[in-house]
């Protein structure tokens, strides 16, 4: 940064949690989708995908944070070209976000870097699987869609010992039949997240009727941010629950 920040608008969910829970009188404006920290008292720019680039002019932000894959580049431009100085980040891996939290807090925002990133890091330090299992993981459906190569959550699951069935696939997301996702021997467990697509117990688990289904927080699962510290026993414990300590052999 070039010089003090004062004010802060936020792009990315991820990112509004972790600067509010580390400074909050920064944060001055934020997406509908920030939900976190409950009662989040700052001006709303529409979503990450359409933000109201006007309203967040007129907010004055000494920066702007944002992500390569949830935000436009043509909307990151358009704040750059305003004279806006805009901050983003890219994360695939568990190591990359403690880095990229690291970069937005203490070299974006001038700040120390906070405890909670320090009991994040700690708690995946010494992270052990906890189930043996190949898996599919959708993330929306009509169509279906899955987790494909190169992703935050992906990497997440395989450190709890979840390995994505389609961590080789040339895309990131890709559509994918649901008879395929359902092909013998393709996975042993369904991984079924709140979001972006909220499956429940009624909406998911019945289209996997040959595998068990684990029912995840999307937030433990796709966000990098203080759900960090919570995530390994969050997610470790949906799935042992479907599956068991150690889990049987992948199909």
């Amino acid at each position: 940064m070039s010089g003090t920040v004062r004010r802060v608008v936020s792009l990315v969910p991820s990112l509004t949690e972790a600067v509010a829970a580390t400074a909050p009188e920064l944060l001055v404006g934020a997406t509908d989708w920030c939900t976190r920290p409950p009662g989040l008292d700052a001006v709303r720019v529409r979503g990450t995908k359409n933000p109201d680039l006007g309203r967040i002019a007129a907010l004055a932000p000494d920066l702007v944070v944002a992500n390569e894959e949830e935000n436009r580049p043509a909307d990151l431009a358009a704040l750059r070209s305003a004279g806006i100085e805009v901050l983003v980040t890219e994360v695939r891996t568990l190591p990359q976000a403690f880095a990229e939290l690291d970069r937005v807090l203490t070299g974006g925002c001038g700040l120390p870097r906070p405890a909670w990133l320090e009991e994040a890091e700690d708690a995946w330090r010494d992270v052990r699987p906890v189930v043996d299992a190949a898996v599919v993981v959708p993330v929306w459906r009509r169509p279906w869609m899955v987790l494909g190569r190169d992703t935050f959550a992906g990497d997440v699951l395989a450190r709890l010992g979840a390995r994505n069935a389609y961590a080789d696939h040339c895309e990131r997301y890709p559509r994918v039949p649901l008879g395929e996702l359902n092909e013998p021997g393709r996975a042993g467990l369904v991984v079924l997240p709140d979001e972006p697509y909220r499956f429940t117990a009624d909406d998911g688990p019945e289209a996997f009727p040959a595998l068990p289904a684990a029912l995840v927080s999307g937030r433990h699962l796709t966000w990098y941010g203080p759900s960090l510290a919570e995530a390994p026993a969050v997610l470790g414990a949906a799935l042992t629950a479907a599956l068991g300590p150690g889990g049987p052999p992948p199909r």
